[in-house]
């Protein structure tokens, strides 16, 4: 009898992932949450090595927008991998994407490249803005996410950048500035003390990321306009909030367009691929190959194929109609619910994500301050009483809705919810 039927193959299995894999994992985020070993995935379920099912609300940390493995675009991913995948040449479903991209977000994208992560196009928009204006500093805010690479992953605090990681290089943040975001004083005083000097100013345009915290009214006009004044390019991260919030993401929600965009996660339905979007004279030196942007996998047949299908989905607006309704109608189950059981849970957000924290007061976080007042610990502990009742969402508070939640699988996540809260309830007092 081998070692998995008696422990359970979800045990066993965790142990070979702590044994082949440092701490189990392959991504530091999912050291977050329990260590679940994923056996399949199927609309918004997802089942684990034993068998148990979970209503997923992490969603892969966000990509699975149109719920896992979505028939259409499966269908066409297959399809075109036969294909070929990478041909170190541009294909046709590469040109087609990109045309769809550009269509979908409107006239300011005037021209674009695809890579695989948006880590890494983080990285080519940094390179992109000095080069085009010759300056070198890099304009962040507390609390917004640009990847872990050493010279944007900062300690949040200020208004120097310092290293968030032991092994980072604190030489690497010698030219990146940190201020808090949602404050239009703190913008414009940094912007007047170092204008000269700034190259970017990035930013997620809705802070997702943490807090799901909106842009205060007139904040990105604001920004929007003192960067055009001063001549910095404002990149907005729309790695979390691109096509998910329309389909041209926070820019179209809020009005105020970026002079270069990230976009990554729900723009291929969950499988691997970024694409950094903007006005064409700051690709300029891209295009010639002067400023050197590259990555073998960029743009690959799948990563473009995946585009098309699930642009294709997002084309008629009918799956942010219901994903709005449905998550909507689960944050005002969840509320009810809290008020019975967890009076001092804090939900906020839009309805397809939102977040969720301990706290006093009905006023709503606007600031990363402010959520970083908030019972986080506690938090935690609650994510893990949901896990054990089979709802899988992130420790740190947000939760995801795509387009396979449908109104009975909030009916049976509140039932799992009310039986985690009172063990919650139970565990607190015991």
């Amino acid at each position: 009898m081998s070692d998995e039927s008696v422990v359970g193959r979800q045990t066993a299995l965790q142990e070979r992932a702590r044994a082949a894999l440092a701490g189990g994992v392959s991504s530091n985020t999912r050291l977050l949450n329990p260590l679940l070993i994923a056996e399949r995935a199927l609309g918004c379920r997802l089942w684990d090595a034993d068998g148990n099912e979970y209503i997923d609300y992490l969603l892969g940390q966000g990509p699975n927008f149109l719920g896992y493995a979505p028939p259409r675009v499966v269908e066409k991913v297959v399809a075109a991998q036969r294909d070929g995948v990478i041909f170190a040449a541009t294909h046709v479903r590469e040109i087609e994407a990109a045309e769809r991209v550009l269509e979908v977000l409107g006239d300011w994208a005037e021209t674009m490249r695809f890579g695989s992560s948006s880590t890494e196009m983080v990285q080519a928009a940094i390179r992109m803005a000095r080069a085009s204006t010759g300056r070198s500093v890099i304009l962040r805010f507390n609390g917004h996410y640009h990847g872990w690479v050493d010279n944007i992953y900062s300690r949040d605090g200020g208004p120097q950048a310092a290293p968030a990681s032991p092994g980072q290089a604190e030489s690497a943040l010698r030219d990146v500035l940190t201020i808090e975001w949602n404050d239009a004083q703190a913008f414009e005083c940094a912007v007047a003390t170092h204008a000269d000097d700034l190259a970017a100013v990035i930013m997620e345009p809705i802070m997702i990321n943490s807090g799901v915290i909106e842009p205060a009214p007139g904040y990105l006009e604001a920004v929007r306009r003192l960067c055009q004044q001063r001549g910095i390019v404002l990149i907005f991260d729309e790695t979390i909030s691109g096509f998910r919030l329309a389909l041209g993401g926070a820019a179209e929600r809020y009005g105020v367009q970026p002079d270069l965009a990230i976009y990554g996660k729900a723009m291929a339905a969950g499988y691997p691929c970024a694409a950094i979007v903007g006005r064409r004279e700051l690709f300029a030196q891209v295009a010639t190959g002067a400023v050197t942007h590259a990555g073998t996998f960029n743009g690959n047949v799948i990563a473009a194929a995946a585009v098309l299908a699930s642009l294709d989905e997002l084309a008629s607006g009918e799956v942010y109609q219901r994903v709005g309704v449905v998550g909507t109608a689960l944050m005002a189950a969840l509320r009810a619910c809290a008020d019975d059981l967890l009076p001092d849970l804090r939900l906020q957000g839009l309805p397809m994500a939102f977040h969720a924290s301990f706290g006093t007061g009905d006023e709503p976080v606007t600031s990363y301050g402010q959520l970083k007042q908030r019972d986080q610990e506690r938090y935690s502990r609650l994510a893990v009483a949901l896990f054990d009742q089979g709802v899988w969402v992130a420790r740190r508070g947000i939760w995801y809705v795509s387009a396979a939640h449908t109104d009975a699988d909030v009916t049976e996540t509140v039932d799992r919810v009310a039986v985690a809260f009172k063990a919650f309830n139970l565990a607190a007092q015991s």
